[in-house]
């Protein structure tokens, strides 16, 4: 069994605790969340897959269960324990009996105040979490008794390390105030030269403030937003999708653009949407 984000809702409402970063960690974190599978198993006694759009940020994976196998891109990785994974391509969880999770979804993380990291250099595969986490924060995250507890603890940590370092947060207010700009306003076509002049400084030193803050560039972020968006509209209400609300030409421009970012599998899925898109864009001519 297959569950894919925006299509098959309920099981991503209902099947995973998720809940917002406080505001003071509001830049650096979407969001926490833990996997709530405990009824599943005997619905889906050999296992089931969430399949997610590709997304900004990061994820770190805290293992609170047993191995599970996490495919990102084409590539398939067995996680035996804790990771880092980059958000920026479609990923594939395969869950099976016993596998529970705590995830932390990152828009850039605090952690890069106290090391000299470049999430450029995290990007194309899924990598240990053990340079990037705490080990003390990590065994007490794990022995916490319940979501809640586990939310409170990394919530604490990382609000003590933004507090230590507020004098460095000019590159990552930069680049979550892009960001937060395009998804409100369903801006997604100003070039990076426009947005870097904003900010008075060069391309250069935006392009460098996104690639390690966010380990892709800033136009590359700015796209992933905008299909995500899309999709989403066009799976929440159909009827009222517009193709130009996202700086698209036609039916065949968004499609090749959310083709280049999905796997196969999950295009099939999305097919009788794609049809009533396509159906809807030809009354409209």
């Amino acid at each position: 069994m297959q569950h894919v984000e925006f299509i098959h809702t309920d099981h991503f409402e209902q099947k995973y605790h998720r809940v917002k970063a406080a505001p003071e960690l509001a830049l650096f974190i979407d969001f926490f969340w833990e996997t709530d599978f405990d009824d599943l198993w005997k619905q889906y006694p050999e296992g089931f897959s969430d399949v997610l759009f590709p997304n900004t940020g990061y994820s770190y994976l805290i293992n609170l269960g047993t191995p599970f196998v996490m495919q990102v891109g084409d590539k398939k990785f067995p996680m035996k324990t804790d990771g880092f994974l980059p958000r920026h391509k479609a990923i594939e969880c395969y869950h099976k009996t016993g596998n529970k999770i705590f995830g932390i979804k990152f828009k850039t993380s605090p952690v890069i105040f106290e090391k000299k990291i470049n999430f450029a250099e995290y990007r194309e595969s899924i990598f240990p979490l053990s340079y990037l986490a705490d080990a003390a924060i990590i065994k007490k995250t794990k022995e916490a008794g319940s979501f809640k507890e586990r939310v409170a603890i990394v919530s604490d940590y990382y609000s003590k390390l933004v507090r230590q370092y507020s004098g460095s947060l000019l590159p990552v207010k930069i680049v979550t105030e892009i960001l937060a700009e395009c998804d409100q306003n369903n801006d997604f076509s100003k070039s990076v030269e426009a947005l870097a002049a904003r900010y008075n400084i060069s391309t250069r030193t935006l392009q460098r403030y996104f690639e390690t803050h966010t380990g892709i560039s800033t136009k590359k972020v700015i796209q992933i937003l905008r299909v995500r968006k899309a999709v989403e509209q066009l799976l929440a209400a159909p009827a009222q999708f517009s193709i130009t609300a996202f700086n698209y030409y036609d039916h065949s421009h968004f499609y090749k653009h959310l083709k280049s970012f999905l796997q196969k599998s999950t295009l099939q899925k999305l097919q009788p949407h794609l049809k009533l898109l396509e159906t809807l864009h030809k009354t409209e001519h």
